[in-house]
């Protein structure tokens, strides 16, 4: 398949001009999103006979109202207005220069009726559904090949009612992979903010491909000033018991912003994700540029979560002042053998964490395969990992740090970390390489080597602030946001 580049020349301007990554920037891509921007044709969900009392199934009423905005979206785009209500639909597709906007007790309601979820074809990066063989139903809100697209509202809900799904995938009652909440794919220009997403029956946000435009049948690359998903002030819930519920995963895509969001959810509040084994080295589309931001959450499992399909590569990852609690692992890298792909530059800062279980969780046999072709040799590259200014409160391991023998995982960076640890054995360790300065408890052997200016070049972002503090032995310092 043909990929063409686009550069917008504003932006190689930006980058001859600058000389830190433009991921490392953060705040490049990452301003504030006019999420209420006017669009000059506004209608209502009403006028297109939806009924919001959550029993008439409005799935045709959001097909025919968006079809009948698509005509203005040559002429600066349509509003579609969604008043106080409980919505009852099924899955709908939406359009390029659109805003769905959400009153503040509008209820869009998922419908508990697994045909008003279309299947799918399976992701070619995954090459089968993530759960199942074979396809996967639709997301409740769908885009594929969008620009400009914003969803908001005034804190208004999408509930995916996803207790039904939850108990047909634990009685093994399912064909086909469950559906997120919201999936847009292969699109640019995403704003995702001020809204509440409630039990979603798979993974909530998913953004795939975001970065990629289809035009012709052809792929084409296209950079904008700012990201090309922004998710923000959203609040994601879901029971801890609930399988799989993802907050926000981010796959395969290009410069994704993520900030200010409360996650509570049972499963990752935020994974990191690039295709699945051989199907994703093959398709081999990174996650790169994410910036991650003020976030708070808990969780049976992890806050931060790169993999465990990562097979495309991940890298330019900025997660910072973040708040984690009562959840199983603050920060984790999942891969294994067969993965392929690589897991680089990733800067991880100003973390609190309050009774979890595992402060920092690097998983090198995590498993769990698409099919029996994938080839086992094809060894991951983790590297250049920074983890800093890291405060924690009841914590049981301060980190199991599991590389793969044979594939070492390289320049693991620690400073400037304080745990209070209840085991008697807070760090367990295994081919792992780097450094750390200033942890406490004192980390393992492996990363016993003290950073130092000789070694700086090793650890990516390493914070100005954080040099001087080590060239000083000045001792811990921290960030309060």
């Amino acid at each position: 398949m043909k990929r063409d580049f686009i550069l917008v020349g504003v932006l190689l301007v930006v980058a001859v001009f600058s000389d830190a990554p433009w991921g490392a920037r953060g705040s490049a891509h990452c301003k504030l999103t006019n999420s209420g921007e006017l669009r000059p044709h506004s209608v209502s969900i009403t006028e297109f006979g939806a009924v919001g009392d959550g029993v008439t199934l409005n799935t045709k009423a959001f097909q025919n109202a968006i079809f009948y905005l698509n005509s203005f979206a040559d002429k600066g785009g349509a509003k579609l207005f969604v008043p106080a209500g409980r919505w009852l639909t099924g899955s709908f597709d939406l359009i390029s220069h659109l805003t769905l906007w959400l009153d503040k007790d509008a209820v869009i309601l998922g419908s508990t009726n697994s045909d008003d979820w279309p299947v799918n074809e399976p992701l070619p990066s995954y090459g089968r559904g993530r759960e199942l063989p074979g396809g996967r139903h639709r997301s409740l809100i769908y885009g594929r090949n969008l620009t400009d697209v914003i969803i908001t509202g005034d804190n208004g809900t999408i509930d995916g009612q996803g207790d039904i799904w939850w108990k047909w995938f634990r009685t093994g009652n399912l064909n086909n992979t469950r559906p997120h909440l919201v999936e847009l794919m292969n699109s640019t220009g995403v704003v995702i903010s001020n809204l509440t997403f409630l039990n979603s029956p798979f993974w909530t946000i998913h953004p795939v491909y975001c970065s990629f435009y289809e035009i012709g049948g052809e792929l084409r690359l296209v950079f904008w000033m700012n990201s090309h998903v922004t998710v923000q002030n959203v609040t994601i819930l879901a029971p801890h018991d609930s399988p799989n519920t993802d907050g926000i995963d981010p796959d395969s895509s290009h410069t994704v912003c993520i900030e200010d969001c409360y996650i509570s959810t049972g499963d990752d509040l935020i994974a990191i994700k690039s295709g699945w084994d051989e199907y994703g080295i093959a398709y081999a589309r990174p996650s790169t540029n994410i910036i991650i931001r003020r976030i708070i959450g808990e969780t049976q499992s992890a806050g931060i979560a790169i993999g465990s399909e990562m097979s495309g590569g991940v890298s330019e990852v900025h997660a910072e002042n973040l708040r984690f609690v009562n959840s199983s692992v603050g920060i984790v890298i999942k891969t294994s053998s067969g993965r392929g792909g690589y897991v680089r530059d990733i800067y991880i800062s100003n973390v609190t964490l309050a009774n979890v279980d595992i402060a920092i969780r690097f998983i090198g046999h995590y498993g769990e395969h698409p099919d029996e072709f994938y080839d086992p040799k094809a060894l991951p590259t983790i590297e250049r990992i920074t983890v800093e200014n890291i405060v924690g409160e009841n914590i049981k391991y301060a980190g199991f740090l599991e590389g793969i023998e044979g594939d070492t995982f390289l320049n693991i960076c620690l400073s400037n970390i304080t745990l209070n640890v209840t085991s008697e054995s807070p760090w367990n360790c295994s081919y792992i390489q780097g450094y750390s300065d200033l942890v406490n408890p004192e980390t393992c052997e492996s990363l016993g080597e003290k950073l130092s200016p000789q070694n700086y070049s090793d650890c990516y972002h390493l914070s100005n602030h954080l040099r001087s503090s080590i060239n000083q032995k000045k001792g811990a310092w921290f960030l309060s946001w």
